[in-house]
């Protein structure tokens, strides 16, 4: 397909665009559209590995601790701009479901007459699960909310849902189905109000959207690091604590790591007063070491120029979708307003999970699908290019166009 001057022009003039030399691109044939499931290699995390594994480990060995053991706290200072937290509210270990769960116990444990949580319906299934299981083991319970399925909750929603009995009230930044972008600080001074705690679940708002935890005045978040931060798989996540919280909060799993004196090896647990008491146990140092290559790309990056690409190049998506798929039958499942919305967009079709595939194997469009129809395209500011958004946007009208898209086995899902 031949990309139009005008979508040339963009790349052209993209302030990012060198940032795209930066990863590693095996294939330029394939066009790579799921940077909100997992982001590229950086060719510096490669470097970091070698780095951590063969001098550190492979010849420094025990005595490289002296160089890790505060490794999870640098990472954190790294996330911090890109938050908008302030210094030692934030470090890096565990996964993203680990990280939720601490801070979730930890805040209904802190409201021992309160044992209601809330969150929506169509949050993310593992901080369902998460919240679910907590209850069931705390004896409280989960208030679901029922928001728009494609605005995601609104304060309304939420003002609804509060009472005396909220402990905890728990949101995605940005919706993982239709990249809604919540309004944080409205849903927090609101949870203020009612005497709860807030827990926002950053993973596929981080690196793509501008965050101010401390500007909203969010108590606890969590947020993985292989999305648009590009970790890697199973990347190490991190969590944030406002400062006024870090010494009252007690979390659920007591470890050495979280010792207020961790090598005086005491019979006695004794928590940290600062981040580090919400660490547990010896921390995946080669993960981290690969993850921080991500987190200062974006960083040298800028959120603000990420952000401007990110709208840019949605608007793009939105406007090519309005003219080329709505005629197809293909609904936009994402908001229009860029203010209300994150960096990756939906469109939904009865026929979603056998275009994504036929994408995949006949364009070399890299897509993914979400039940039961939507098919997400992600744009990754520092290493997606115009051209690829067009090409795909192009691909995607001529597979629905054709409808000759076979139908694939369920087990083809990723």
């Amino acid at each position: 397909m031949t990309v139009p001057d005008h979508i040339s022009h963009l790349d052209e003039n993209d302030p990012l665009r060198h940032f795209r030399d930066r990863f590693v691109v095996a294939d330029d044939g394939l066009i790579y559209m799921d940077g909100n499931s997992l982001g590229r290699l950086p060719k510096a995390a490669l470097a970091n590995l070698n780095q951590a594994a063969a001098r550190q480990w492979g010849a420094g060995l025990v005595e490289s601790w002296e160089e890790w053991i505060d490794l999870p706290q640098r990472a954190g200072a790294l996330i911090e701009p890109l938050i908008g937290a302030s210094p030692g509210t934030t470090t890096l270990a565990d996964s993203t479901s680990v990280n939720l769960y601490k801070l979730a116990a930890a805040a209904l444990d802190a409201f021992p007459g309160r044992r209601v949580i809330v969150t929506d319906r169509d949050n993310f299934p593992t901080d369902r699960y998460v919240l679910e299981g907590l209850a069931r083991s705390r004896g409280a319970e989960v208030r679901y909310l029922d928001a728009d399925p494609v605005a995601g909750p609104s304060s309304a929603d939420v003002a609804a849902t509060l009472d005396g009995e909220v402990a905890l009230v728990s949101f995605s930044l940005v919706a993982y189905r239709t990249g809604a972008l919540a309004d944080i600080a409205a849903i927090n001074e609101l949870a203020r109000g009612v005497g709860a705690m807030t827990l926002w679940d950053l993973s596929h708002a981080v690196g793509s959207v501008p965050i101010d935890l401390e500007g909203t005045g969010t108590d606890l978040a969590v947020g993985c690091t292989y999305k648009y931060l590009c970790g890697g798989p199973g990347a190490p996540a991190f969590l944030y604590v406002r400062p006024a919280l870090q010494g009252a909060l007690r979390p659920p799993i007591w470890g050495w790591f979280a010792h207020a004196d961790q090598f005086s090896f005491g019979e006695q647990f004794d928590p940290a007063r600062n981040i580090e008491r919400y660490l547990v146990g010896t921390p995946p140092i080669l993960s981290i070491a690969a993850a921080t290559a991500g987190i200062e790309i974006v960083a040298e990056a800028g959120i603000e120029a990420i952000r401007a690409k990110s709208v840019c190049a949605t608007e793009l998506m939105i406007e090519l979708s309005d003219e080329w798929l709505a005629p197809l039958g293909v609904e936009l499942g994402s908001p229009r307003r860029p203010s209300e919305r994150g960096s990756h967009v939906a469109f939904n079709h009865p026929d979603g999970f056998a275009i994504s595939t036929h994408l995949r194997r006949h364009h070399r469009v890299v897509a993914d699908f979400r039940a039961p129809t939507t098919v997400r395209m992600a744009v990754a500011p520092t290493s997606t290019s115009y051209a690829e958004v067009w090409t795909a946007m192009a691909a995607l009208r001529e597979t629905v166009a054709g409808g000759d898209y076979e139908e694939p086995e369920p087990a083809a899902v990723t």
